[in-house]
Order: C-alpha cells, then structure tokens, then sequence
C-alpha cells in the first residue's frame, strides 16, 4: 500500500511538473539549459574552491611553523610538488628570495592575483545565467501574452474571460521558472566570489608573512651592489688639491 501510495504520488508530481514545463512554451527549453548549466558550473565550483585544495593546511602550517630568519628548505620541498595556489604563491616567493624584498613583494602580489583570476574561472558563467534567466523568463511570458491576446474575440461570455485567465497564468509559467534559476544562482556567485576573495587575501597574508621571516635580519646592504656591474662600481677618484 505504501509502495502503490509513493509511485502513485511521484506520478503525480511528475506529471504537474511537465504539465508546468510543456505550458510555459518555447523559452523553457533555454531556461532548462540554463538551470542544467548553472547546478552543475556551482557543484564543480564548489569542489574546485574547498579550502584543502586551495590553501592545503600543511603549508599554512609550514609557514606558521618557520622561525625568524630560518631556512624555508623544508618548505621549499614540501611545496615543489603540490599544484594548489598557495604552493604555487609560495615557490614564486622562495624563488625570488635573492631579490630585494619590495621587489619580491610586488612578485608576489602579481602571483597572488593571477591565481585569483584562477579561482574565479566558472563564475562569469554564473553571472551571465543570473542576467539572462529573468530576461529569457520575461520573453517567454510576453511570447504567451501576445498568443492569449491574439485570439481575444474569438469567443464570447464567461469562456473568453476564462480563457485569458488561463491563458495568462500559463504566460506567466516562464517567468517564475526564470525566477527561480536566477535567484539561486546569484546565491552561488555571491558566495563564490566572496570566498575566492577572502582566500586571496589569507594566501597573500601568509606569504608576505613568509617574506618577513626569510628577510628578517638581512641589511639592505646584501642587495644595493650585488647586481650592480663591476665597471659601474669604481670608485671615484679624490679631487687633488
């Protein structure tokens, strides 16, 4: 009984669910590819952006871990064979620790946004879903309007007035579809695009970080003439008097 009473359900809700798609027109198809695209660019995203797989905590731990001045050979291992973006930031970082420190910095920064743009690929998808459905959602109601309206007069009485009832809630379907996949979908981007930047943000902390204790105790001396040709650094010559 409870078998027959599930199946017999299910039909029904399926049934009210295609009766709800096949009413709303030609503009629910592009709104069902549009709903298909998002759920699955916001599940991938979701995998994708998992703070282990960005940020693994062995490396952020490292990182805490190293003492002032300390050699980051440990580190250096660890990150050579991981393809996450904070060991990504940190190997640009600890191959360039025979720069100057602002100009190391900058490096970094540069590295830091360009796996922020990293990180964001799939969004754009997700923004354009969330302008497009409501549109393609209001076209479809105005296509249904404009088949309801045409055929006004055709009959006459109480059945003319029930046909436009009709005919209008059934425009109307396209609009709450579209609705109903943009506003999801903008819940996703949100959040999306606000966790990558919240992320940025503590990878590039944690390596600036990391610079600190690699540069601490180092004269700016270290770098003023290293790089500085032998022929540019003669000295020059005392005034005779």
């Amino acid at each position: 009984m409870i078998a027959a009473w599930i199946i017999a359900e299910t039909t029904g809700i399926a049934n009210t669910v295609l009766g709800f798609f096949t009413r709303g027109g030609l503009f629910m198809w592009p709104l069902l590819a549009c709903s298909i695209v998002s759920v699955t660019t916001m599940i991938l995203r979701g995998m994708a952006l998992r703070e282990k797989n960005v940020m693994p905590p062995l490396i952020e731990h490292e990182i805490e871990r190293l003492d002032l001045g300390e050699n980051p050979e440990r580190l250096s291992r660890i990150v050579h064979h991981d393809h996450s973006s904070l060991a990504r930031i940190t190997r640009v970082a600890l191959q360039h620790l025979r720069s100057p420190r602002s100009e190391n910095v900058e490096v970094v920064q540069t590295r830091a946004r360009h796996e922020m743009v990293r990180l964001e690929k799939g969004l754009i998808v997700l923004e354009v879903i969330v302008g497009i459905a409501p549109l393609l959602g209001l076209i479809g109601a105005v296509s249904g309007l404009v088949h309801v309206f045409s055929h006004l007069g055709l009959s006459s009485g109480a059945s003319d007035t029930r046909q436009i009832a009709l005919g209008i809630a059934e425009a109307l379907n396209a609009t709450v579809f579209g609705l109903s996949i943009a506003v999801p979908t903008l819940i996703g981007f949100s959040y999306f695009s606000r966790k990558v930047e919240v992320m940025s943000v503590e990878m590039e902390t944690l390596v600036v970080e990391l610079i600190n204790k690699c540069y601490y105790g180092r004269s700016s001396r270290e770098f003023g003439t290293a790089n500085i040709p032998p022929a540019a650094q003669v000295p020059i010559p005392t005034p005779v008097t």
